[in-house]
C-alpha cells in the first residue's frame, strides 16, 4: 500500500506537533505513513534561519507582525521559491521514492514547491493542515491544494471569507496526539487546591518571578517544564526557595500532565493552545505573537475559557477569581473549552486522508 507522507518544517513548534500527531494516529491506525522534512537540505543556513526565526518572535515580535501582514498581502512566497532549489530538489526525490497516495502539508511553503513540481496534475492527493486558528495567512491557500483541514468552525468561516471554496474546507480538528482521546486519568477536585501547570516556552528571564509569585498562593500545586534548560531548571530552584514545586524536563507526558492539572500558563502557540483545549484544560496566556498567535488567543477568549495575563500579579489575580467559591468559574471555563475539545482530532485526519 502506498503510504501517507507528512510533509513538516521546524519554523515553530505547531508544525512538529501536528505532523508528529497525525504520524502517531496512523500508525495507531495501522495506515503506513511518514514524516519528512525536506528543508533539511539547506544544511546549516536552515538551522540558522530557524534561530533567526525564533529570536524575531521573541525579542521583536512587531518586526515579525510587519512581515506576517506582508506575507498575507503579497506573493512573497511565489518570489521566493528560486531561493528553495534544494528544497525543490529533496522534495522531487522523496516523492519519487516514497510514491505516496496522499501528501499531508502541515507548512505552506510545500504546496507552492508541489504546484511546481507537477504542473499537469499529481499522482496523489494533496492535504494542507492548517495549524494556525481565526488569523490565517493567506500564504496557506494561495497554492492548490485538494483539501483544507482546519481546528475549529471559526477557521474555517475565515477561510471561506477569504476565497477558499467551501468543499475544500474540512473543519476535523488539529491532530494533537491520540492519547488526549484514550483513557483520561481522573483530574483532583478543584476544590481542593489549584494545580497550575506552568510551561516554560518563551519569556524565560521572568518566568522565575511568575514562579516566586504564584508560590505565594494558599492552596496551589505548582507543576513547571523547562524542557532541557538546565541553567533554567536551577533558577526556577532558586526562585521556590525551598518552597514545595514539581519540575519537569523534556517530558514524553506532556498529555497526562495536562490532563491531570486545571490551568496551564504558557505562550499562545498553536501547538499549545491546541493541546489544553484537547485536554480540557483552561490556559492563562503570558505572551501572544502579533499575527499568527493572536487567532490562537483569540479563540480562547471568544469561548470564556481563557484569559491574557501578563505579568505575575496578573496570573495570580485570575487564578484566586477562577477558584474562589468553590472553583466556580474555573468550573465554568472548564464547561466552556470541553465543548471546543477534539482529541480523537488527529485519528478523524488519518482516516479521512488514507480514504479509510
Amino acid at each position: 500500500m502506498r503510504p501517507v507522507l507528512i510533509l513538516t518544517a521546524g519554523y515553530g513548534e505547531g508544525h512538529n506537533a501536528a505532523a508528529r500527531g497525525l504520524h502517531t494516529a496512523c500508525q495507531q491506525l495501522g495506515i503506513e505513513s511518514e514524516i519528512a522534512d525536506p528543508f533539511t537540505a539547506m544544511g546549516a543556513s536552515y538551522d540558522r534561519s530557524r534561530r533567526d526565526y525564533l529570536w524575531l518572535i521573541n525579542t521583536a515580535p512587531h518586526v515579525w507582525a510587519f512581515f506576517f501582514g506582508l506575507i498575507d498581502r503579497f506573493p512573497l512566497v511565489e518570489f521566493s521559491l528560486p531561493l528553495l532549489s534544494r528544497v525543490e530538489q529533496q522534495l522531487a526525490e522523496l516523492l519519487a521514492e516514497k510514491q505516496p497516495r496522499a501528501v499531508v502539508s502541515v507548512y505552506p511553503a510545500y504546496s507552492y514547491l508541489i504546484a511546481k513540481l507537477f504542473p499537469s496534475g499529481r499522482p496523489f492527493t494533496l492535504h494542507t493542515v492548517v495549524t494556525d486558528s481565526i488569523t490565517i495567512n493567506r500564504v496557506w491557500h494561495r497554492a492548490p491544494s485538494d483539501t483544507y483541514i482546519v481546528a475549529n468552525a471559526a477557521t474555517g468561516d475565515v477561510m471561506r471569507e477569504q476565497g477558499v471554496p467551501a468543499a475544500r474546507i474540512h473543519e476535523l480538528g488539529f491532530p494533537v496526539p491520540p492519547r488526549f482521546a484514550a483513557d483520561r486519568p481522573e483530574r483532583p477536585d478543584p476544590r481542593d487546591g489549584a494545580r497550575v501547570l506552568f510551561m516554560i516556552n518563551a519569556a524565560k528571564d521572568t518566568a522565575p518571578d511568575v514562579v516566586a509569585r504564584l508560590l505565594l498562593m494558599r492552596r496551589i500545586h505548582l507543576t513547571v517544564t523547562v524542557g532541557r534548560d538546565e541553567e533554567l531548571r536551577a533558577r526556577i530552584e532558586k526562585a521556590a526557595a525551598g518552597r514545595p514545586i514539581e519540575i519537569h524536563g523534556w517530558t514524553p507526558h506532556m498529555p497526562e500532565l495536562l490532563m491531570t492539572h486545571h490551568i496551564l500558563i504558557g505562550k499562545a502557540g498553536g501547538a499549545a493552545v491546541q493541546e489544553t483545549i484537547a485536554a480540557q484544560t483552561p490556559m492563562l496566556i503570558t505572551q501572544v505573537v502579533p499575527g499568527q498567535e493572536e487567532g490562537n488567543a483569540q479563540l480562547l477568549f471568544d469561548h470564556a475559557c481563557g484569559a491574557h495575563c501578563p505579568t505575575p500579579d496578573a496570573l495570580a489575580g485570575q487564578i484566586d477569581w477562577l477558584f474562589a467559591n468553590g472553583a466556580r468559574e474555573w468550573r465554568r471555563w472548564h464547561d466552556n473549552i470541553r465543548a471546543l475539545s477534539r482529541p480523537d482530532a488527529a485519528l478523524q485526519i488519518a482516516r479521512f486522508v488514507s480514504g479509510r
